[in-house]
């Protein structure tokens, strides 16, 4: 950084009102160089400023078939990182906190899904009986490590034709990082549920036995997302006996026995989708992140459609509320004095691996 760029202790003292006049003014002397990527999960003081709203896959391809120069992504740096793979090379990709990350991609890391490949083979041969198989919520190098080893990547949307494919090569698929995502999916495919063992990374061989190995079809590793493991099937309950007509839909990020109590199952796109075309006098329960849900109720307000958060207690992804206007108009201030920073840049040979693997997916999927 330069001395001419911005300091960020400095925005620490900016009221939101203040920001929220330096971002615009920020974005108009920008332009077009500059595309700003709000994912749904984000606080309504940065989502206003949003050039582009979606999930994570969405955005990253919306940013790299756009004009901008500077990609600006409000989300966590797991998006960050995919916009960075997916970005053309006079791009660059910004996250404004870089301490935005996702507890779930955190739950596996490189070392520990190395070490699981390890101790797999001492039962298998994994790299001609097992796909790996991570979800997009996760770091870049996981997804290089899939690219290696014939592995993809999935969503939440596309997780069971990936599955298809996957079982169309190999009789077993590691999962990763949310188990939850793999439970619901290998379920809906037919998979009973002893065929489907949790991997511990916290104890040799994940607290298997080499039979629980050899007998299940998808090994899950035991990650989850925080926000989702707050909902819990007796919400579901009390909402069915104070609204015996209420419509129950829920993320497949959830647990199991959620999923199970619930009308509808689907991604965040599927979510938006069933209660924007749900006729007045709907009344939904929503199992998804706080600030989307919140969204999606007062638009469908003046539709007739009354739309209920599932838990009885706050819970939004707080990694993802990291992103703040003061965080917002730092980045965009110091792009207009043509000073970049919080760049996310993943190393060229991990990027390439990683982009097969998202290739792969967007051409088995499409």
């Amino acid at each position: 950084m330069t001395a001419n760029a911005f300091a960020l202790q400095d925005y620490s003292f900016y009221d939101d009102a203040t920001c929220d006049e330096r971002i615009r003014a920020a974005k108009a002397a920008l332009g077009s160089r500059c595309a700003i990527l709000g994912h749904h999960y984000q606080r309504d003081e940065v989502f206003a400023h949003a050039d582009y709203t979606g999930d994570s896959l969405k955005l990253s391809k919306l940013a790299a078939n756009s004009d901008a120069e500077y990609i600006v992504f409000c989300g966590v740096h797991f998006m960050a990182e995919v916009a960075d793979i997916l970005s053309r090379p006079d791009q660059q990709v910004i996250l404004p906190d870089m301490a935005a990350g996702c507890s779930m991609a955190d739950m596996a890391n490189l070392r520990n899904v190395e070490r699981a490949w390890r101790e797999l083979s001492e039962v298998l041969e994994p790299d001609e009986q097992v796909t790996p198989v991570t979800y997009i919520n996760s770091a870049a190098d996981l997804k290089a490590f899939c690219g290696r080893h014939g592995g993809i990547v999935c969503t939440s949307s596309n997780a069971r034709g990936v599955l298809d494919w996957s079982f169309s090569r190999r009789e077993k698929v590691l999962f990763f990082p949310d188990q939850h995502l793999g439970r619901n999916t290998g379920h809906d495919m037919g998979i009973p549920l002893d065929e489907m063992v949790v991997w511990d990374f916290s104890k040799p061989m994940g607290g298997l036995t080499a039979d629980e190995i050899r007998g299940a079809r998808i090994i899950l590793w035991k990650g989850f997302c925080s926000v989702h493991q707050m909902f819990h099937p007796n919400h579901i309950h009390k909402f069915r006996e104070e609204h015996p007509e209420g419509r129950v839909i829920s993320h497949p990020e959830n647990a199991f026995e959620v999923c199970q109590a619930s009308d509808v199952v689907g991604s965040t796109e599927t979510i938006l989708r069933h209660v924007r075309a749900s006729e007045p006098g709907t009344h939904w329960l929503v199992g998804t992140e706080l600030n989307l849900v919140n969204r999606l109720h007062h638009e469908m307000a003046d539709k007739g459609v009354k739309v209920q958060f599932m838990s009885p207690v706050v819970c939004m992804c707080s990694t993802m509320f990291r992103t703040d206007p003061q965080h917002l108009a730092w980045v965009l201030d110091n792009l207009v004095e043509g000073e970049v920073v919080n760049r996310i840049q993943v190393p060229a040979d991990e990027a390439r691996e990683a982009k097969a693997t998202l290739d792969l997916m967007l051409e088995i999927t499409a």
